[in-house]
């Protein structure tokens, strides 16, 4: 088999780039070693940032997230049993967030490729990457490739391919995960609640109107199992306490552990291989930059790939790691700020007052929540 583009990996990042490449003519195959079943129904990600939206609508995939996906003008910090609202649009430019599953964009994706015909190879483990010839082999066969896109996350094969000494890491591993639940109840808040507190973090967001799904800090080797319910909806009532409100409880559904890691590899291309989304970077799921930067990075791709076969050059292709990293760095330093800012990472009191006085700050400085703003919905330019 032969095609121009290569694509390892069906989730958001290769799923989009197939798509805008299909937009412009350009063939593309796609393959994933998981089922189509699991990729649909892998819970990740919830927040949509502006420029997102704004790319799934122009790529002609967002009707179901225009119905389904719910709109977000602000979020909300607690700490010291107050509660503040950082007014994302009126700060950020009238730029907001909508909250629609990963799960849910995979799926509108998938919907558009298989109803386009173009190749999705689903259980199609990938057992080789050749950068240097462009060519993919899989169980049963090989694809030569003008180029290929990595797109099959941080554990994938497409960055292990490449060559030792070539990528620079850099990375950071957090002594805290997430304990995770999906609940079938209606949100007890119309917008996410960040919640700072002595015993640890808490998070409060939802998925849809009947769907709630909440967060609270615990250790990254703690076994979800070993949580009763009771436990988990006692721990989140304590965290998230406020004067008059009241948190709604129902079934848990779904219940996971999430590691927290910042994680960069430079450069993100090597030869005719391109590294998109988790396969070149990790964040810490607290600045809901994940997915976000999976979707910057496959429209960077699809970009400098469409100059390449409109003949005007290939400079966009060599210069797709530079144009990525400014976003990427910026993504992980903002991510970061939040992480540290809002768990409990020590009994150091020192370090709990500290970012006790940086919340104090965010949250009576103009200036400080506008820089919050901007970067939780999207920063439209990029150094």
């Amino acid at each position: 088999m032969r095609t121009q583009v290569g694509i390892v990996g069906a989730g958001p990042a290769g799923l989009t780039l197939a798509l805008l490449l299909e937009r412009a003519g350009i063939e593309s195959v796609v393959l994933e070693d998981r089922t189509r079943d699991y990729v649909e129904h892998r819970v990740r990600a919830g927040v949509l940032e502006h420029g997102t939206v704004d790319l799934l609508r122009e790529a002609g995939v967002a009707d179901r997230l225009d119905r389904e996906g719910i709109v977000h003008d602000g979020i909300h910090l607690q700490f010291d049993g107050e509660r503040h609202r950082i007014p994302l649009a009126e700060l950020a430019g009238d730029r907001s967030i909508v909250i629609y599953g990963q799960t849910e964009v995979v799926k509108d994706l998938i919907a558009a490729r298989l109803e386009s015909g173009l190749p999705l190879l689903f259980e199609t483990p990938v057992e080789s990457v050749d950068a240097e010839h462009g060519i993919i082999r899989y169980t049963g066969g090989e694809i030569e490739c003008d180029v290929i896109a990595g797109c099959d996350g941080f554990h994938g094969i497409c960055r292990a391919s490449v060559p030792d000494g070539v990528l620079s890491v850099y990375e950071r591993e957090y002594p805290i995960a997430w304990l995770g639940i999906l609940a079938a109840v209606a949100p007890s808040m119309e917008e996410l609640v960040y919640t700072h507190h002595p015993r640890g973090f808490a998070l409060l967001s939802l998925r849809s109107p009947e769907l709630s799904r909440y967060y609270v800090q615990c250790e990254p080797d703690e076994n979800p199992d070993d949580w009763s319910d009771d436990a988990i909806w006692e721990e989140l009532r304590t965290r998230t306490a406020f004067d008059g409100w009241r948190l709604e409880e129902g079934p848990i559904v779904e219940k996971g552990v999430t590691g927290m890691r910042s994680f960069v590899a430079e450069p993100m291309q090597h030869a005719r291989l391109f590294l998109v989304g988790d396969a070149a970077h990790i964040v810490p799921p607290t600045g809901a930059k994940g997915l976000n930067l999976a979707v910057a990075d496959a429209r960077t791709l699809a970009e400098a790939l469409i100059d390449r076969y409109a003949g005007t050059g290939e400079d966009g292709l060599r210069s797709y790691t530079r144009s990525c990293l400014g976003r990427v760095w910026r993504a992980e330093h903002f991510s970061y700020w939040m992480t540290t800012m809002l768990h409990k990472l020590s009994d150091d009191p020192f370090e709990q007052r500290l970012q006790l006085s940086q919340l104090r700050y965010v949250t009576s400085s103009n200036a400080a929540a506008t820089s919050l703003a901007e970067n939780y919905v999207g920063l439209t330019t990029m150094a």
